[in-house]
This record gives structure tokens, sequence and C-alpha cells, in this order.
């Protein structure tokens, strides 16, 4: 019998996404995260998706979770604002939760593509 890797948990990893245009996968948006000086311009979901598991690659699993994103609040106005919460991943297999803000709904995601799915559905409507 072959044992399989475990999920590390990696605590509390929060990035904050605001998105001040979007359409067909093509956003105008910027990433926030504790590991990074000051916000990251976002152009794409893939983009995106790349740069939060570059900042995961930089985890030392496990460890002492960072401190939680501040938005800056009234930056003016954007589309949709979401914190993105990464609670485990294994390769590009994640699970953790999208929380929308602007409507206060939270959901869970299972993977960096069903993540992906769950932004473009917002965002598209």
């Amino acid at each position: 019998m072959m044992l399989r890797g475990k999920m590390t948990p990696c605590q509390s990893r929060e990035a904050l996404v605001t998105v001040m245009s979007y359409r067909n996968g093509i956003m105008d948006g910027c990433l926030q995260h504790p590991r990074l000086d000051q916000k990251v311009n976002i152009e794409s979901l893939s983009q995106l998706i790349l740069i939060l598991n570059s900042l995961l690659d930089l985890e030392d699993c496990p460890g002492c979770p960072l401190p939680l994103v501040r938005g800056d609040g009234g930056a003016g106005t954007h589309m949709a604002a979401f914190r993105i919460q990464i609670l485990f991943r294994e390769h590009y297999t994640w699970q953790g939760r999208l929380i929308w803000q602007d409507e206060d709904i939270e959901t869970v995601f299972h993977s960096s593509i069903e993540l992906m799915q769950l932004i473009d559905e917002i965002l598209g409507e």
C-alpha cells in the first residue's frame, strides 16, 4: 500500500482582491496580501491564480499566521471586492473560502479552477 502525502493546513492565509472592471476573464483590479509591500495590479483570473500560488510557495507551513489584509476603504468605486482564504493546498488543489464583501456572501471552493469559476460567475452577472 502506498501512502499519500497529507494536506498541510497553513493557518489563515488571506488575500484581498478589488476588481474595478471585468469582461470575459480580463480584469482591471488589484491584489493585496500580507507578503506584498504594495498592491499588485491584476489583469486576468489566470494571473490572479499564478500570483496567489507564488505567494503560497513562500509559506513555511505550518507556521505563524500572517496578519489579515486591511482594505484601504473608500479607494474609489469598484465593481467587487473579495477576500480569498486558502486554508489547505496540495499542488493546485486548494480548499478555502471566497468572501464577496460587497454582498456579504461566503462560499467554499475545492480547487483553483473552481475559485476562478466562482469569481467569473459573480463578475459576469
